[in-house]
C-alpha cells in the first residue's frame, strides 16, 4: 500500500514508519517543516492546507498529528491549541481524502484517525467498550470534535476508524517521566489509585494500526489492552520491576496544585476501557499483560 503518516516523529508514528516500510509498504510523511527528505512532503494544516497530487494515489493515511495534551499545564491557549491542532489536522486529511475518492471512485481507501479513551469521561470502575457514550469533561469534548473531524472522508466512501488510544507504554511518554522517578525511590500512587489506566505496549498500538490498515473493521475502536489496571496496580508493577519501593502517594490535591485541571480529568479519573472491536476481528496482543509490557518498554528506555 500507499500510506501517508502525519505526526510521524512522536512515540507512535517514530515506531510505526519503519515497521509499515518492513511490511513492504510505500510511506510518505506530512510535515509542518521544510521536507528534508524524499519522502518528506509539508503540509500546512492550520490552514487547512495540502497538496491535492500527495494524496491522490495514497491508499491510506494514518493521522496522528496533534499538540501533546500533557506536555503543559492547561492554561486556555493550550486546551485551544490542544483541540485546534487535531481539528486542524483531521478536516484536512480528511478533506483531501474525499476530493481523492471523488476522483477516483473506483479505489479502496482507508482512513486511520487518532483519538482517545478519554473520549468516555471519567467511567469510574464500569468496563466501557466502543459502544459506551461520550464523557462531559474537556477530553472527552475534545475527541468528539476529533472523530466528527473525520466526517468528510466517511461520507465520500472511505473506511474511517478512529484509534482511541489508551496511555501507550514505550520508551519516553507516559514511562519516559514515571520511570527516573521510580527508579529514585520517589514512586506512589496518584490520588486514590484506584483510578483506572487503560494501557497499550507501543508494539501492540503499532500491530494494531498495521491490522487495521486492511481488517474490516470501522467506527472507534478502543486501542487497549484487555487488561486495564488501576492506578495502584500500575504502580505497584513498575516499583517492583525496577526493585525499587512505591512509598510516596501524591494527594490528589497535590496534584491538582501542580497541575491543575489536567490533574483531575487526565491522572485522577480513569477508563475501564476494553479492546471489544479488536478482539472481535480476531487481533493477538503481543503483550497482554500489564508485566510484560513494561518489561519490553523498560528495556528499550
Amino acid at each position: 500500500m500507499r500510506i501517508a503518516v502525519t505526526g510521524s516523529s512522536g512515540l507512535i508514528g517514530g515506531r510505526l514508519v519503519p515497521a509499515l516500510r518492513a511490511d513492504g509498504h510505500d510511506v510518505l510523511r506530512l510535515v509542518r517543516r521544510t521536507p528534508r527528505t524524499a519522502d518528506e512532503h509539508r503540509w500546512a494544516p492550520q490552514h487547512h492546507r495540502v497538496d491535492p497530487a500527495v494524496l491522490a494515489d495514497v491508499d491510506a493515511v494514518v493521522n496522528l498529528a496533534g499538540v501533546g495534551v500533557g506536555d503543559r499545564r492547561w492554561t486556555s491557549r493550550h486546551k485551544a491549541d490542544v483541540l485546534a491542532s487535531r481539528l486542524e489536522a483531521t478536516t484536512t486529511v480528511s478533506r483531501a481524502l474525499a476530493d481523492a475518492a471523488a476522483a477516483d471512485p473506483g479505489r479502496d481507501r482507508v482512513l486511520l484517525s487518532a483519538s482517545a479513551v478519554g473520549f468516555y469521561g471519567d467511567t469510574g470502575d464500569r468496563v466501557v467498550d466502543e459502544s459506551a457514550p461520550a464523557g462531559d469533561d474537556f477530553l472527552a469534548r475534545v475527541c468528539v470534535q476529533w472523530e466528527a473531524a473525520t466526517r468528510a472522508a466517511a461520507e465520500a466512501g472511505v473506511r474511517v476508524a478512529t484509534l482511541r488510544s489508551g496511555l501507550v507504554l514505550g520508551p519516553g511518554g507516559l514511562l519516559g517521566r514515571m520511570a527516573p522517578l521510580f527508579r529514585l525511590g520517589l514512586g506512589g500512587t496518584l490520588g486514590s489509585g484506584r483510578q483506572y489506566w487503560p494501557w497499550i505496549a507501543l508494539d501492540d498500538e503499532v500491530a494494531a494500526i498495521r491490522f487495521l490498515l486492511t481488517a474490516p473493521v470501522s467506527g472507534p475502536v478502543n486501542l487497549t489492552a484487555p487488561t486495564p489496571a488501576t492506578n495502584a496496580e500500575f504502580t505497584r508493577a513498575l516499583a517492583a520491576l525496577l526493585h525499587r519501593p512505591a512509598r510516596l502517594p501524591v494527594p490528589g490535591p497535590a496534584l491538582s496544585l501542580v497541575l491543575g485541571e489536567f490533574a483531575r480529568i487526565g491522572v485522577l479519573a480513569g477508563q475501564r476501557a476494553v479492546p471489544a472491536k479488536l478482539t472481535e476481528a480476531g487481533f493477538a496482543f503481543a503483550h497482554p499483560d500489564l508485566d510484560g509490557a513494561l518489561r519490553a518498554a523498560l528495556r528499550r528506555g
